[in-house]
């Protein structure tokens, strides 16, 4: 149904979107602050740039994965607030010891995105326009992995419109890899993405490493790996574990890279 929102121009969109999501900031912040999680990417540089207008207490935290894109990692470190906070073990060991990840089985996602904050709010910039999935999530929700954590989506309702339109008109810096054209930011060779040849290429001593670490895995697990190429190929295709079956693991901070927002 459209709304009347959804009939104002870009611009007067995000000019009432930002004082909305500012408002909700103030709203729902607790005595100790919230708990910023910051992507790198560009709806984490309108979280931040938010928050900090919002006055609101918060700490911001980027949670290192080991093969995030090195201009990613460039872009984050331009952030002296934000805390880079590194895995107790690396993505190559442990691919080493659990095989690859997939679109269905993302222990990925379990092992080095999802974080637990007992007793705290965090702060994710996930938007419903982002996928069917979270569309049909809250504004305002309970953790699924910590009781007494909760999450609070202040940007729920903006549109990719809305989120570029506010980051131009601010003069926000974003990652150089929007300017080279790409749309989405994750991990390189993401199970959820479908570009993970070029992606490889992008990036070839990521690519090469995680190779590395998945023929150590097929050597010491002959039994269960028939095609260890052929599934290597699968993984970066993003046909990995796919066949209709529902993703498990990470609903909320999994990157969206297979979602209908371009």
């Amino acid at each position: 149904m459209t709304t009347q929102l959804d009939l104002l121009t870009t611009t007067e969109r995000w000019e009432r979107l930002a004082p909305l999501s500012i408002e909700r900031l103030r709203l729902f912040e607790p005595l100790e602050g919230y708990v910023l999680c910051y992507s790198g990417g560009k709806d984490s540089d309108v979280l931040l740039a938010l928050a900090i207008e919002a006055g609101v207490k918060f700490e911001a935290v980027y949670h290192l994965t080991t093969i995030d894109p090195p201009e990613v990692v460039r872009h984050v470190r331009t952030h002296p607030d934000v805390e880079i906070s590194h895995p107790k073990k690396s993505m190559y060991k442990l691919i080493r010891r659990k095989g690859l990840p997939s679109a269905v089985r993302r222990w990925c996602c379990q092992e080095l995105k999802e974080h637990k904050y007992p007793g705290r709010v965090v702060l994710t910039g996930m938007r419903w326009a982002e996928s069917t999935r979270r569309a049909k999530r809250n504004m305002v929700e309970k953790a699924w992995n910590c009781k007494t954590m909760s999450f609070l989506h202040p940007l729920v309702d903006w549109k990719v419109d809305d989120v570029w339109g506010y980051l131009r008109a601010r003069g926000v810096l974003t990652c150089s890899l929007y300017a080279e054209g790409w749309k989405r930011l994750g991990c390189v060779c993401c199970p959820l993405s479908s570009q993970g040849h070029l992606e490889a290429v992008r990036w070839p001593k990521i690519a090469a490493n995680m190779k590395r670490a998945w023929d150590f895995y097929c050597d010491a697990n002959p039994e269960k790996i028939e095609n260890p190429e052929r599934m290597w190929d699968r993984f970066l295709s993003g046909e990995l574990g796919r066949r209709g079956r529902k993703p498990q693991g990470c609903p909320l901070f999994a990157d969206v890279r297979d979602g209908e927002e371009s």
